[in-house]
């Protein structure tokens, strides 16, 4: 199960773990930026209307898109869709398709489950038995 955090926190989670992704916006069902690691509103909603754009025309060619990715010279934007959710990501030039895609899911899906309708009560973990020295055999040979 995905820990549960804000979109602040897996943004800031997602750029720890994937050093090829630089800029990321989380864009909402009204279209609007909902998280984002960008300096200022403005380049959030900017990055968020351009995902948005590029889900339109791609949905326009072939509709149902799940991902998408469009790559330049200076690097590559990433799109995902999770239900009426996008993630949108920058990356440096040449990124690991696949794994920056399975990043921007499990980001986006960390979010989605963050805001369940009715809060569960947090889990205790089970504290593991404390380990113990090997026993010598009867003869007193070790084990």
């Amino acid at each position: 199960m995905l820990a549960r955090m804000d979109a602040a926190q897996a943004i800031g989670d997602l750029t720890e773990i994937s050093p090829q992704v630089r800029h990321v916006v989380v864009i909402g069902a009204d279209g609007s930026a909902h998280g984002s690691n960008l300096a200022d509103d403005a380049a959030a909603e900017r990055l968020a209307d351009g995902a948005q754009r590029l889900v339109e025309a791609a949905e326009a060619l072939r509709p149902g898109v799940a991902q998408l990715e469009a790559a330049t010279l200076t690097g590559s934007v990433f799109v995902v869709r999770d239900g009426d959710r996008l993630i949108a990501a920058t990356t440096t030039p040449e990124p690991t398709v696949g794994l920056v895609f399975y990043d921007l899911k499990t980001c986006l899906r960390s979010i989605d489950q963050s805001a369940p309708q009715q809060a569960e009560a947090p889990k205790k973990r089970k504290q593991a038995a404390p380990k113990t020295a090997p026993k010598e055999e009867a003869d007193g040979a070790a084990a």
